[in-house]
């Protein structure tokens, strides 16, 4: 794949519109392209920003011109001409069939005896063979759990997304790290009076894993803390905020747009970190990490 080949492509790799074959030959070709690689992370940034952006409900009176200015049509039944249609001459209607009893189902195994109710005009129930309310309710509250899952998960990839541009972005940028040191004693004072908590910072070298400072950034529209780890050639964003912000937070792992990303609570933290190292780094990052802090409050 060529360059302008996968700059035909990837509007649709940040929206995750590709086939898996066609997202792999753009990754690919990304990974390997500084040029396509900064243009990928310019889109990535402004569909963030878009994201992010406030909605504001139109005017009442620009909502009555618009919809003043639509087609009237009836739309009440299928298969009723519009009100712009001419009618057909009315016909004599048939007479309604003489009153009578109305049959009520209760659910199966309620109890209950069906009974007839009175005639009126109320609604008539229908019920299906063995199906009660009970099992319409849980239909009901399995259709409200999905949504719910759903909405969770569109949350999720929001902030997998945001991650990925925020690392994307120190990285093309200068401002990478904006307290540069290995001192855990330094980095840790300095987002004093910077942030509402304090980060637990732990030095990993011996592990593998070298602090090299800190900075701060926002992610869901809270300044957050950063810290930044080297392994070998590759750099490793760690973003900490206090647990319990918002939903619970589960283990979590992923690769998007060729960056591995974790996520898991440890010292009453949530933690996530990205990197474009292997997964399994990253895995080897969060270990260490654990047992550091383990250490840390058994001290």
């Amino acid at each position: 794949m060529d360059c302008n080949e996968a700059r035909a492509l990837l509007d649709a790799d940040v929206d995750r519109e590709l086939s898996a074959p066609d997202a792999l030959r753009v990754q690919q070709h990304v990974e390997g392209c500084d040029a396509c690689r900064r243009e990928r992370a310019r889109i990535v940034t402004l569909v963030q920003a878009v994201r992010q952006a406030d909605y504001h409900r139109a005017p009442d009176a620009l909502r009555a011109s618009i919809l003043a200015a639509l087609p009237v049509a009836d739309v009440g039944r299928a298969g009723e001409p519009s009100r712009a249609e001419p009618r057909p001459a009315p016909q004599a209607q048939p007479k309604p069939p003489p009153r009578g009893r109305r049959w009520f189902f209760w659910p199966t195994g309620s109890g209950v005896p069906a009974r007839p109710a009175p005639a009126g005009t109320g609604p008539r129930v229908a019920a299906l063979p063995g199906l009660g309310w009970g099992v319409a309710l849980l239909v009901a509250l399995a259709a409200a759990a999905g949504m719910a899952l759903s909405a969770r998960h569109a949350d999720t990839d929001r902030t997998v997304d945001e991650l990925v541009s925020s690392h994307v972005r120190a990285d093309l940028s200068a401002r990478d790290i904006d307290v540069i040191s290995t001192d855990r004693h330094t980095v840790k004072p300095w987002f004093n009076g910077r942030l509402d908590y304090a980060p637990p910072v732990e030095d990993l070298a011996a592990s593998g894993f070298a602090l090299v400072g800190g900075r701060l950034d926002y992610v869901g529209r809270r300044r957050v803390a950063v810290l930044v780890y080297r392994y070998r050639q590759h750099v490793i964003d760690v973003y900490v905020r206090p647990a319990g912000e918002g939903q619970a937070n589960a283990p979590y792992t992923t690769v998007s747009q060729g960056y591995a990303l974790d996520r898991w609570d440890a010292a009453g933290m949530t933690w996530w970190a990205v990197t474009d190292a292997e997964p399994s780094a990253l895995a080897a990052f969060r270990t260490a990490l654990d047992a550091r802090l383990a250490g840390t409050r058994t001290e």
